[in-house]
């Protein structure tokens, strides 16, 4: 469990890295999911998920503020949200999900970035199946036992509570998400250094260096696109 949560903090620390990119992903993010219904997070659970987890990020409140506002008056583009599927070097397995206004546009983009960087997208299913879906928080506590009994008593089943690098992480189900949230912020917590649903590896697998820095480019080629709004993968990487 703790290698698949420090791969997590370190496509997180990546992305913090380059906060203009993350902020337009989330901006366009934002809008499709206020777009697709009431542009109020109080009512538009979806809309709420992700200004959660642009806050995460530090997403600065004037970009989710626009993104609603354009999606209240004019804007009127439209976005798809896909999931391809494909395979790097060895046998290793990539998810990547994308939020689009131009369907053939991101599946050329995403074939090339695959293609150019010696892997292969594959079909839908090709190995989604490989990984489990899963509500993830961290966040600073002192006892992850005691934040395990509190949801016990709170009636919301966790697949695991654990201690990492001076967080506890919660693993839990999809559709608790906002169930665990809520309990953790009544029990007191209010920062998260992570509240995200992400696709987890079931198993991992080890590549040689000169694989790893194969995958690695082929990584970086598809995080480039600017369509691409997450990528999951079974790789353990340092």
């Amino acid at each position: 469990m703790g290698r698949k949560w420090a791969n997590i903090v370190a496509k997180k620390t990546a992305k913090d890295a380059n906060n203009s990119k993350i902020y337009a992903k989330f901006g366009i993010e934002i809008y499709a999911a206020a777009k697709s219904g009431d542009p109020d997070p109080e009512t538009n659970q979806k809309l709420r998920f992700v200004i959660d987890r642009a806050k995460t990020y530090n997403v600065p409140k004037h970009i989710i503020d626009r993104a609603i506002e354009k999606a209240k008056g004019s804007g009127d583009e439209t976005y798809s949200e896909l999931r391809y599927e494909g395979f790097g070097p060895n046998g290793s397995m990539v998810i990547v999900d994308t939020l689009t206004n131009n369907v053939n546009r991101t599946a050329a983009d995403v074939r090339a970035a695959f293609g150019k960087n010696g892997g292969n997208m594959g079909v839908s299913g090709a190995v989604a199946y490989m990984f489990d879906n899963t509500a993830i928080f961290g966040f600073e506590s002192e006892d992850a036992e005691d934040i395990f009994e509190y949801l016990m008593e709170e009636d919301i089943d966790v697949r695991d509570v654990f201690d990492e690098d001076d967080q506890v992480i919660v693993y839990g189900e999809v559709v608790d998400f906002h169930a665990i949230q809520e309990a953790l912020k009544a029990k007191g917590i209010e920062e998260f250094s992570i509240a995200e649903i992400q696709m987890l590896p079931q198993t991992e697998v080890t590549l040689s260096d000169e694989d790893v820095a194969q995958f690695e480019k082929m990584i970086d080629a598809l995080d480039e696109l600017e369509d691409v709004q997450s990528i999951y993968h079974n790789v353990e990487l340092d």
